[in-house]
């Protein structure tokens, strides 16, 4: 009997059902929403407690049988694909939501809770957990891949609105990280560890998140430009104005045209800015007439309000579906996507270039992105199995990283590492990198959790 076999044995002894080992299971847990092929787990167990995955783990730790930890599969890096085999853990049915503390702004949820569903039990209380990278995706996913998105200019990232865990180490252990004040000066902060550690120190199976008021009055607006270049000196010289933009995104023509087509909107192709802007009724109105001058200096068309609740829902959902979008512009295709994100005073630069090395290529590009922060994606539109496409879309994400390091910045803003960038970690960390190894031994030493990601620098 192998070692997996006996592993997978044990497990089944004890869970019974919840452990499966059928094909089509193991394909949907040994993928994400990638162009990366799947590579499948050997067998997936469905946890519905921190017991189960605390007893879980202690088997697969004894028989040295690698553990990839699975909330939604919706991360873009290949962070759930099973490059060694072993056991996918489901936590994508514990999803309950343990406490809401009005009066401290904090939340208490399970790993598999989704943002929505999270939302949605919050909107009596006039509170919301903003945090929205477009996918419905679950707290423990988003906390493991440091996940943000459209509101992260103004509310954060996951690392600024994770409070507190509860992890499961590698040989079962369950331990608690940070507490629900506000700060904290007692040890090592091992919150900000496991936040982005993807799955490779532990298995999240609890979250305090900070929440957050929602604004007494929400504007949103379009805004198309001449060109590129005065689309993103807009956004730069808004950010240095000071504005607390909410969100401020940045679609290119490919974008708006893949977005008219398959959200049914009308607008201008262009280069465009979605904006959106929180407070109170007389702020936001001052915030909007200073950004609609600054937009009108570098060559901007006006403002196209979306004032009622449907039109802001209409237009921001738009956004989040681009990806669906994009991918509709050529059947049949797959999205080869990058990010990555620069100081902001270095936006333009990197996203010209960008821009411009695709327009060179054979490759149908998008970009867009949460400029805001300096974060941008570039999506190439392959066809699956088409070597020279994926070659191809391969050197231009390179040369996307690579000046953004060269700029100062890092070589994924949102997307995390998984397997698509783990060959520029040694770049952009240098003898740090040596640091991070240590950090992964000494939690994981028999480098069972998520292995051939940030465990495999130890081979």
């Amino acid at each position: 009997m192998t070692t997996i076999d006996q592993t997978i044995n044990e497990l089944e002894a004890l869970f019974g059902t919840r452990v499966s080992r059928a094909e089509a299971v193991r394909k949907h847990h040994g993928d994400d929403l990638s162009y990366i092929p799947a590579m499948l787990p050997d067998a997936v167990f469905f946890a519905e407690s921190t017991k189960d995955v605390s007893q879980a783990l202690a088997i697969c730790n004894a028989n040295r049988t690698p553990v990839i930890p699975f909330g939604t599969g919706t991360s873009i890096e290949g962070q759930t694909h099973a490059l060694k085999g072993g056991i996918s853990i489901d936590v994508s049915g514990m999803a309950d939501i343990l406490a809401v503390n009005e009066a401290d702004f904090d939340a208490v949820v399970q790993p598999g809770v989704r943002r929505k569903q999270l939302n949605e039990h919050l909107r009596a209380t006039g509170l919301s957990f903003p945090v929205d990278p477009g996918a419905d995706a679950s707290i423990g996913g988003m906390a493991a891949t440091r996940a943000s998105g459209t509101n992260a200019v103004r509310y954060g990232t996951m690392r600024e609105n994770v409070l507190a865990l509860e992890v499961v180490l590698p040989d079962g252990k369950v331990i608690r990280t940070g507490t629900r004040a506000r700060k904290s000066s007692t040890g090592y902060d091992l919150t900000k560890l496991f936040v982005g550690s993807e799955g490779t120190l532990g298995i999240i199976t609890e979250a305090t998140v900070r929440l957050h008021p929602i604004p007494a009055a929400i504007s949103s607006a379009v805004c198309t430009f001449g060109s590129l270049q005065g689309a993103v000196d807009a956004v730069i010289a808004t950010m240095q104005s000071g504005v607390p933009m909410a969100r401020i995104e940045f679609l290119d023509e490919v974008a708006i045209e893949a977005a008219n087509n398959y959200s049914k909107l009308s607008l201008k192709i262009a280069p465009t800015l979605f904006l959106e802007f929180h407070g109170t009724e007389a702020g936001i109105k001052e915030q909007a007439e200073t950004v609609e001058a600054i937009a009108a200096e570098y060559g901007a068309d006006g403002f196209e309000w979306a004032s009622r609740p449907e039109d802001r829902n209409r237009l921001w959902q738009a956004r989040h579906d681009s990806s669906h979008a994009t991918r509709a512009l050529r059947p049949g295709s797959a999205n080869f996507v990058t990010d990555a994100c620069v100081p902001i005073s270095a936006l333009a630069d990197n996203i010209l270039a960008a821009r411009a090395d695709a327009d060179q290529s054979f490759l149908r590009t998008k970009i867009n992105g949460h400029v805001g922060d300096g974060n941008f994606h570039v999506n190439y539109l392959v066809m699956p199995g088409a070597a020279d496409e994926i070659r191809e879309a391969e050197r231009l994400a390179a040369r996307v990283v690579e000046r953004a390091l060269e700029s100062g910045g890092t070589a994924s803003g949102e997307h995390g590492i998984g397997i698509g960038k783990l060959k520029f970690m040694r770049r952009e960390h240098g003898p740090a990198l040596e640091s991070m190894v240590a950090l992964k031994h000494a939690f994981d030493p028999n480098d069972i959790m998520n292995p051939g990601k940030l465990g495999s620098l130890l081979d």
